[in-house]
């Protein structure tokens, strides 16, 4: 069962965030052989979906960068959205949903 986490964008900005991913011991998870996607929905259905640019960071430390640079956050309406984060073990195919939340993106107030 994936972990619960939930994330805020300022729109405008450049978004930048590490996370852990930990086995069920409570030890990271070593990534090295792993992929990472990640994308933010208004709904579980929704057809428009906006990706997190999403790697692996430090792979024997089990850390995943999630990134957003500013045109792609501006680009995302204000809002409340769901998001997950999925790895997906490169030598198996099998995929893992990892972290979920909500994701809250605030307008940008100043457009110079």
């Amino acid at each position: 069962m994936a972990s619960i986490s939930n994330l805020f964008v300022d729109s405008g900005s450049d978004y930048s965030n590490i996370i852990t991913v930990a086995s069920s011991t409570g030890t990271a998870l070593d990534l090295t052989s792993y992929t990472v996607k990640s994308q933010l929905r208004k709904s579980y259905g929704s057809s428009t979906a906006y990706a997190f640019t999403a790697s692996v960071y430090d792979a024997t430390a089990g850390k995943i960068r999630l990134q957003l640079a500013a045109d792609a956050s501006s680009a995302i309406p204000e809002g409340r959205y769901l998001y997950d984060i999925e790895i997906t073990n490169t030598g198996t195919s099998a995929k893992t949903r990892v972290l979920e939340g909500i994701v809250t993106v605030t307008p940008e107030i100043t457009k110079i």
